[in-house]
């Protein structure tokens, strides 16, 4: 099982090494506007999961969310440390 930490290194590595055919990859080189727009894309379907289809559904969206906040992390160079300090 993944944690926060694990999938930021894991997202970190393959943004380093510019792993082919990786889809982290290819959304840091779309760029912040992009990133952004998907994260506001999973934060309404992890509130349209919450209200209508369940936990189990919520939770995958959730997941899908926080994906693409640490890419977007990785994109403007923002650490772990960075957000923690702020929680």
């Amino acid at each position: 099982m993944k944690t926060f930490e694990s999938l930021f290194a894991e997202l970190s590595e393959k943004a380093a090494a510019k792993t082919a055919g990786s889809l982290t990859v290819d959304e840091l080189a779309k760029g912040t506007h992009f990133i952004g727009k998907k994260i506001v894309e999973e934060a309404g379907e992890t509130w349209i999961a919450a209200e209508y289809e369940g936990a189990d559904r919520t939770a995958e969206e959730m997941s899908q969310l926080l994906y693409h906040l640490q890419v977007m992390m990785i994109d403007r160079g923002i650490t772990l440390e960075d957000v923690y300090k702020h929680l």
